[in-house]
């Protein structure tokens, strides 16, 4: 009991000081030594992220170096000069929660994929594409549909590596085919992934961070199944005609695991889960999911049980790329760093009408998603906050994910195809088309300002 009484006793003065430092007005430390080491820092750690590529060093490390040590350097900067340090705990804090949910959101996402693979489920659909005896250009037509489709559920990066692998599955060799099929599924799978509130980690923050609400995302779709059209339209174009060599008396049809139907019903049902439990029930989205991992956890000891099945969770998250998740908490927390210190708060000034005005200054967040990664772009636009209505938040959110697609390493999908497709996807192929590319931006853009602005088809 008195363990209780000193617990709670401490959770009161420690909301006590959260509320003074909330009180307190932040300082602007942009013209101060902190503020300018920090930009530097966030550039040279942002510079070997970029070039993971070349230096062959996992982007998760430089990621979570600078994400870390800005907010002690910020730390340290407060403690020499005396300044309330309960501002820095504040912020730390709200930080770790507004990462926490994007963290397990993607944890439990990711935990189903690998089960699913580990059972079959993409092994069977691969088999089921190459059999069919399609031509070049309907299996480039078919992975495209099913990237831009399965991506809205399964998020980009994960349907553009499933799909690359089905590319090489089909044709080892034939460049002619597997650079426009890589180019048309990382443009697929970014554009699927822009209307759905957890297709791309850009709309899971916009979404998370109550931009809008789940049906608000998917009156994106006319603009991002349109702008996918049109680039996969033009890049059909240089797809070679005949079809693939495939064996049947050679190719077995793989057999998925027992229960295997039973956990993509379960993938589905935790998907809406995490919908309830962020529209109706006012919990954050990761709540729902991890209640569905719940329930896969359950089931899996029921299959050990009546099947004497060799599935377990605990493989499945084994398997998760962990640096993925270590470089989203490291970026996050640069850039939750950099708006701390103020530096975002400049940044926001080109939302000002009388300098670029929201929606010019949205659809460049698109061409600076290529070059950067719209994760740290997207971040910093939620940190600045600009004052902007429903419409315009939902056209960052449509040019942080597609823009993405504009530059080979400009998403996490194009940087994972690279990874499947060495010396075939690369940032020199990608370019030789990315006018097509451009053009579906711009007509994604034309489609958003049309639906958005001219016709008001959309729930303000």
């Amino acid at each position: 009991m008195l363990k209780l009484f000193m617990l709670m006793g401490v959770s009161i003065a420690a909301l006590a000081s959260g509320g003074e430092a909330a009180s307190e007005a932040v300082p602007d430390l942009t013209m101060t030594w902190v503020g300018f080491a920090s930009i530097i820092i966030f550039v040279v750690g942002y510079y070997f992220v970029a070039m993971e590529e070349k230096y062959h060093m996992d982007k998760a490390k430089p990621a979570l170096l600078t994400g870390t040590f800005l907010f002690i350097l910020i730390g340290l900067y407060y403690a020499i000069n005396g300044l309330n340090m309960d501002m820095v705990h504040t912020q730390v804090e709200h930080l770790i929660l507004e990462i926490a949910e994007i963290f397990f959101f993607l944890f439990v996402a990711m935990t189903y994929i690998e089960s699913m693979i580990h059972m079959g489920v993409f092994d069977r659909l691969k088999y089921n594409l190459v059999s069919k005896g399609y031509s070049y250009k309907k299996l480039f037509w078919v992975t495209g549909l099913l990237a831009f489709f399965i991506s809205p559920i399964a998020d980009n990066l994960t349907t553009a590596l499933i799909l690359s692998t089905v590319l090489i599955t089909i044709t080892k060799t034939k460049r002619s085919f597997l650079v426009p099929g890589a180019i048309n599924i990382v443009v697929a799978a970014n554009a699927g992934g822009a209307w759905s509130p957890f297709g791309d980690i850009t709309t899971l923050m916009a979404w998370t961070a109550g931009k809008g609400t789940f049906s608000d995302f998917l009156f994106l779709f006319p603009s991002s199944i349109l702008g996918f059209l049109v680039t996969a339209f033009l890049l059909s174009k240089v797809v070679p005609e005949g079809e693939p060599d495939f064996d049947p008396s050679t190719e077995k049809k793989p057999a998925m695991m027992p229960g295997a139907n039973v956990v993509i019903g379960l993938g589905a049902f935790t998907i809406f889960c995490a919908v309830v439990s962020h529209q109706v029930l006012h919990l954050p989205a990761m709540w729902g999911m991890m209640f569905g991992l719940s329930l896969l956890k359950i089931y899996s000891y029921r299959l050990k049980r009546v099947h004497k099945s060799e599935f377990d969770v605990f493989h499945s998250m084994a398997k998760i790329e962990n640096n993925t998740l270590m470089f989203f908490f490291g970026i996050l927390a640069a850039v939750g760093a950099l708006y701390f210190l103020g530096w975002l708060a400049l940044a926001s000034v080109v939302y000002h009408p009388d300098v670029l005005g929201p929606t010019f200054s949205n659809i460049c967040v698109g061409f600076l998603s290529a070059i950067v990664d719209n994760v740290p772009v997207m971040s910093a636009v939620l940190k600045a906050n600009p004052d902007m209505d429903l419409a315009q938040w939902m056209l960052v959110t449509l040019t942080a994910g597609v823009g993405g697609s504009l530059i080979s390493f400009g998403s996490a999908a194009g940087v994972g195809v690279m990874g499947k497709l060495p010396g075939i996807y690369t940032f020199g192929s990608h370019m030789k088309y990315a006018w097509m590319i451009l053009i579906g931006y711009f007509v994604s853009v034309f489609i958003w300002y049309l639906q958005y602005e001219v016709l008001g088809l959309y729930i303000p």
